[in-house]
C-alpha cells in the first residue's frame, strides 16, 4: 500500500512539458499629445499549432500616459484578451479583462538604446465550467511583469531610418495573490531578433522568441517556440516648438 501510494504521488509530481509552435503579430503605438500626456494602444494576434493552424489569442490594450520626462513615462490602462479554445475550454473562448499600471524608462548609452518597464496587472478571467461552457463570474488575481529591451545598431550612424539593429528582449512574469499556490513564477519570454527602422518614428522587429511558462498545477509547463513580428510607432502631435530639436 505504501509503495502504491508513493507511486501515485511521484506520478503527480513528474514534470510535464508541452511544446508548441506559434506566430505572434502585434502593433504598438505611443502617441504624445502634449508635454505631459499621451495615449498607448497595442493589438496582438497569436496563432498556434505548427505556427499557423489555430488561433490562440486576440488582445487589445489601451492606456493614458503621463510623461514625467521625455524618457520616463507612467501609464494606466485597460486590456481585453480573448483566449481561443484550448485545453480546459476546448470548445469555447475565454474572455479576460485587465486593469494595468506601468512605469517605463528609456535610456541611451552612446548609440545603444535600452527600454525597460515594470507593469502590474489586475486580471479578471471568466470562469470555465467545462470544455463546452463558461461558468458564472470571474476569477481575480494579479501579476507583475518586468521587461528589458536592448537595441544595438548595426549602422555606424546609430538607429536611423533604413538601418538594422540587433534586438535582445527578456520579460519575466510573477503571479501574485492568495489563489496562486504552485506557480508564483508564471513565465519568461526571451526574444532575439533584428530591428529595421522604417522611419524616424516607426520600427519593425522580427525574430525568434522562447516562452517558458509554469501552469497552475505546478508540475505542468508550456515551452513555446514563436516567430515574432512587432511593429512599433512613436508619434508626437505636439507643436514643432515643443518637440526636441
Amino acid at each position: 500500500m505504501i509503495l502504491i501510494g508513493s507511486g501515485a504521488v511521484l506520478a503527480q509530481t513528474v514534470k510535464q512539458i508541452h511544446v508548441e509552435e506559434q506566430t505572434w503579430l502585434a502593433y504598438f503605438n505611443q502617441t504624445r499629445l502634449s508635454n505631459r500626456w499621451g495615449i498607448w494602444v497595442d493589438g496582438h494576434f497569436r496563432a498556434t499549432d505548427r505556427f499557423v493552424r489555430e488561433p490562440s489569442k486576440l488582445l487589445f490594450r489601451t492606456g493614458l500616459m503621463y510623461y514625467v520626462t521625455d524618457d520616463l513615462k507612467l501609464t494606466n490602462g485597460y486590456t481585453f484578451v480573448n483566449h481561443f479554445p484550448e485545453p480546459g475550454h476546448a470548445n469555447v473562448s475565454q474572455p479576460e479583462h485587465r486593469i494595468w499600471q506601468q512605469i517605463q524608462l528609456h535610456t541611451k548609452y552612446g548609440k545603444v538604446r535600452t527600454m525597460q518597464w515594470l507593469r502590474l496587472e489586475e486580471r479578471f478571467r471568466h470562469r470555465i465550467k467545462n470544455d463546452d461552457e463558461l461558468g458564472e463570474g470571474y476569477a481575480f488575481d494579479t501579476r507583475l511583469r518586468y521587461n528589458y529591451l536592448l537595441n544595438i545598431p548595426l549602422s555606424k550612424k546609430g538607429i536611423v531610418p533604413h538601418a538594422f539593429s540587433v534586438v535582445l528582449n527578456d520579460e519575466i512574469f510573477i503571479n501574485l495573490g492568495p489563489r496562486i499556490v504552485y506557480n508564483k513564477f508564471d513565465q519568461n519570454r526571451l526574444f532575439v531578433g533584428l530591428g529595421y527602422q522604417l522611419s524616424a518614428r516607426s520600427n519593425l522587429q522580427f525574430g525568434y522568441m522562447n516562452i517558458f511558462q509554469q501552469l497552475a498545477a505546478g508540475n505542468a509547463y508550456r515551452n513555446i517556440h514563436a516567430i515574432r513580428f512587432f511593429l512599433f510607432q512613436n508619434l508626437d502631435l505636439r507643436n514643432a516648438n515643443d518637440q526636441p530639436k
